[in-house]
């Protein structure tokens, strides 16, 4: 038997009253695809008889829904729902399923259930390209308000507008907006400091959407034109990151694709980075699963197979001269390859640059028109 728990409701009076939103247990939803808080479901495997699926959910209490709004309730609305035939109070949840079980050692479902997320369906991947296609919205648009003396928050604020505006529930993880020195300081999440001229800002964001989160970072020079020896770094970061995603296939592995990532920085590199070779300035690894979590749940050296999805960011990051570049698409494994869900925020560096000089001031004479053109 596995018993899955749902989130608890935080308290708006108990608990921070700015973090009271509620979200669902990762793996309820994953097997619901509802919110329902105190919520238990029961799967009891059986030899002898027909499995069985029993839902057990509060009672709906109609004095607390003229506060919190209507609740989900053990009517047969759940039914049509869940497809769980079987829906309870929750009261009996307690007695009945310690007569349902047997007397065995417990053991964690985390495990198990994360080999079924680390493969997607159709519906889940629809989720993600969505949140991607919203965060690479907010991106554009970043890029288009972005001028020197910009606040950091400001970029968060235009970011995470578009993410509300395009149907986004929530962030996926705390945005990133780092420029400057903050540019090097990876989980870099404080958003305080204001843009001087000429220096570069890794705005690192993702939109959660129906429970799916992206997860994309770009780099742009604020000034909207990238220096000589930016747009070098840039292109080696790029060109590294292509390496990586043009080696994304069935049968691959995670580990594969960040030693070729990393074979290609380091071959490449040339004297970018003094006398060592920039792959040097690379601390983090190049991929992680992407799904309901940010960094989701999965075996590491498992072989890609169709439906998994992961990101794909390398970065050069340089404290002594305050500057920092990374660059990372969400990649969907398909059967023949690979398909990056994250393409609509520009990333060529021309792109990027286009992308901020024409959004972001009129026309003069047609620049910027074409990708205008382009991207409606």
């Amino acid at each position: 038997m596995a018993v899955i728990r749902s989130a608890t409701q935080r308290s708006i009076e108990g608990d921070y009253p700015q973090d009271s939103d509620y979200r669902e247990a990762n793996n309820f939803f994953y097997l619901t695809g509802i919110e329902a808080p105190g919520a238990v479901l029961a799967l009891v495997a059986r030899e002898s008889a027909p499995d069985r699926q029993i839902l057990y959910l509060p009672v709906r209490d109609s004095v607390a829904e003229r506060w919190t709004g209507r609740t989900l309730g053990t009517g047969p609305e759940a039914t049509a729902l869940t497809g769980v035939k079987d829906v309870r109070p929750v009261s009996r949840a307690a007695r009945e399923i310690g007569l349902l079980g047997v007397a065995l050692p417990p053991e964690d479902l985390d495990t198990a259930i994360a080999s079924l997320r680390q493969v997607k369906d159709a519906d889940e991947i629809g989720r993600l390209r969505r949140a991607a296609a919203i965060t690479a919205e907010a991106l554009c648009q970043a890029m288009a308000e972005a001028e020197p003396g910009t606040w950091e928050y400001e970029l968060e604020a235009v970011i995470e507008g578009r993410f509300r505006r395009e149907g986004a529930e929530r962030v996926g993880f705390p945005s990133i907006v780092g420029s400057g020195p903050n540019s090097t300081i990876l989980h870099y999440d404080k958003n305080r400091r204001r843009t001087a001229a000429g220096e570069l800002v890794v705005l690192d964001v993702g939109a959660e959407f129906g429970y799916y989160s992206a997860d994309v970072t770009r780099t742009i020079p604020v000034s909207g034109r990238f220096t000589a020896r930016q747009r070098q770094l840039y292109d080696l970061v790029l060109a590294t990151q292509q390496a990586a995603i043009d080696s994304v296939r069935p049968g691959s592995d995670l580990f594969t694709l960040n030693r070729i990532a990393r074979g290609y920085m380091r071959s490449h590199s040339g004297s970018l980075c003094g006398q060592e070779t920039c792959d040097r300035y690379w601390p983090h690894g190049l991929s992680h699963w992407l799904g309901m979590d940010v960094h989701d749940v999965g075996a590491f050296a498992r072989p890609l197979v169709p439906g998994m999805v992961l990101t794909v960011e390398p970065g050069i990051y340089l404290p002594d001269e305050s500057l920092g570049i990374r660059i990372e698409d969400d990649v969907l494994v398909t059967p023949t390859g690979y398909e990056v869900l994250s393409a609509g925020a520009p990333r060529q560096a021309a792109e990027v640059e286009h992308a901020m000089l024409g959004l972001r001031r009129p026309f003069k004479n047609g620049e910027g028109k074409e990708f205008l053109d382009l991207h409606r």
